[in-house]
């Protein structure tokens, strides 16, 4: 190996560099001083002159520039809006940490500072004093479909709120009334008072195509006509039961739900609702509920205030190729009947578990989630052929559609029975986390308040809250809640991780006495 030598990379380029450099001068010369011979043979033969040379036209461009936005924007922005709601609670007047040893610990602990000065232990406090307060709950956006004062924005913006207030681009600001609300799609009705106002013109979301340029107006974070970009990312993701959602590049955070899809003629094509995250902010993929599926919901919560839906009472499940393989089918079409309700619909029309749905009324099922969203969409009563594959043959069974159970009407916390109240000693009522909620969680676990009452009234607790932690233990779900609730002693403090809006604190709350 003595005869190997080793050059730095500057000078290997070096040597390259003066080789090329050579070569091109020589090709040079040899070009510019060829021989007669040399011209004649290029002439007889100009075929071969230039051999890199092709006749082959260059592919026109598929796309030239990028869109301006601003005509669209002054066009649309008027009729789009700002929400904020705001919850009545009942608060307790006085500190309701001075003389717990827990709050102190956690006030050094978690805040590095120490807590207030705690009462003498023989020093009488004076009782504390409930009082009603309105607070705000949170902000979202909507958009005008109506010149006498429809709104529409998400059923989650408005869900569980006291009063909603619908603000204009020129300042003007309405006391709204929710007309009505649909969970499952998530989509809000709401109305103001007002007449000539600037609404959107309605769009056909089933005429959308993937890579088209869209906009979205809103509220992120409570700024005020906030607009943001894109390009629709699918037509329909599946995503939830009872409609497919449009997914976007569009940046979409929280205040924006309720607002408005805009295509580039101007038209409303979907209601941004949902984003995908990691973090609980935007990070490239955000949904839309498709404005045909809205506007059929609309209509429903504008007559009656509730959506009424098809049922059949079966469970599907999906059918796999290797399944659909050994039933006989050629493909893995339809959705697979995994459980059938007693005595519902389904089980009345003679439907089986094992039996695979093709067609719906004469509606082929390509995937399991055609299937919900054909019978929610059918009128309750309705007399429908329900094709299915039994044992190596298709057959049709008439069935009579039952109706789903409506979402109830919103209703003010403040106006709750006492049958809603919460039962258990600390005073908390409290839900599983929506899909959207999930998403904007870390670890996605948590429960959101629904009412507070008694001990947790004198907390700081508000509904809309979210349960993080109690006593140190993550709480996942509903279910955890309650069991934990009911082996906690009622002589001792409990610790509460919350989370509200986009910041968490610890709060204890006291035992009685």
């Amino acid at each position: 190996m003595k005869n190997v030598r080793s050059f730095p990379v500057e000078k290997h380029i070096s040597i390259l560099i003066s080789s090329v450099l050579i070569s091109a001068s020589v090709f040079s010369a040899v070009s510019f001083f060829g021989t007669a011979n040399d011209a004649n043979a290029q002439a007889s033969s100009p075929a071969q002159s230039n051999p890199v040379t092709t006749s082959a036209t260059p592919a026109p461009l598929l796309v030239s520039g990028l869109p301006d936005f601003t005509q669209l924007v002054e066009k649309t922005s008027p009729s789009v809006v700002n929400i904020r709601t705001t919850q009545k609670i009942t608060q307790v007047q006085g500190d309701p940490f001075s003389d717990d040893e827990q709050a102190q610990e956690l006030f050094r602990r978690f805040f590095g500072i120490p807590a207030p000065q705690q009462a003498p232990k023989n020093r009488r406090q004076a009782p504390r004093q409930q009082q009603e307060q309105e607070v705000p709950r949170g902000v979202g956006s909507g958009f005008i479909v109506s010149q006498d004062g429809y709104v529409l924005t998400n059923a989650h913006v408005v869900e569980d709120a006291s009063e909603v207030y619908v603000k204009l681009t020129d300042k003007r600001e309405f006391k709204a009334k929710v007309v009505g609300s649909d969970r499952r799609t998530d989509v809000a009705v709401l109305k103001i008072d007002g007449s000539k106002l600037p609404k959107i013109a309605i769009g056909d979301s089933d005429k959308i195509k993937a890579g088209e340029w869209v906009i979205a107006i809103g509220s992120p974070f409570n700024l005020d006509n906030t607009v943001t970009s894109g390009i629709i990312s699918s037509k329909a993701r599946d995503t939830g039961d009872y409609l497919p959602l449009i997914q976007t590049d569009v940046a979409v955070n929280p205040g924006n739900s309720g607002g408005p899809l805009i295509n580039m003629r101007g038209e409303v094509i979907g209601i941004n609702s949902q984003i995908y995250s990691r973090s609980g902010g935007y990070m490239g993929i955000s949904f839309a509920i498709p404005i045909d599926e809205a506007m059929r919901v609309v209509e429903q919560l504008k007559s009656s205030g509730v959506v009424s839906r098809g049922r059949m009472g079966v469970e599907i499940g999906d059918l796999s190729k290797e399944v659909a393989e050994s039933l006989g089918l050629s493909k893995a079409q339809g959705a697979l009947v995994a459980r059938v309700e007693a005595s519902g619909p389904a089980d009345k029309a003679g439907i089986q578990e094992g039996d695979v749905i093709l067609k719906f009324n004469g509606n082929p099922i390509e995937k399991r989630s055609d299937l919900p969203r054909m019978v929610g969409a059918t009128k309750p009563g309705s007399k429908v052929v329900v094709s299915v594959w039994r044992k190596g043959s298709a057959k049709d069974i008439t069935m009579t559609v039952g109706e789903a159970d409506a979402d109830k009407p919103i209703q003010k916390n403040d106006k709750k029975s006492k049958k809603e109240k919460a039962e258990n000693h600390l005073g908390i009522t409290v839900s599983d986390l929506s899909d959207a909620q999930k998403r904007s969680m870390p670890n996605g676990n948590g429960v959101v308040i629904d009412n507070v009452d008694g001990l947790a009234a004198g907390s700081g607790l508000r509904p809309g809250d979210i349960i993080l932690m109690m006593n140190n233990v993550d709480i996942k779900d509903v279910k955890q809640f309650d069991a934990m609730l009911a082996k906690l002693d009622t002589k001792k403090s409990v610790v509460l991780l919350v989370r509200r809006g986009e910041a968490s604190q610890f709060l204890v709350i006291r035992p009685a006495g």
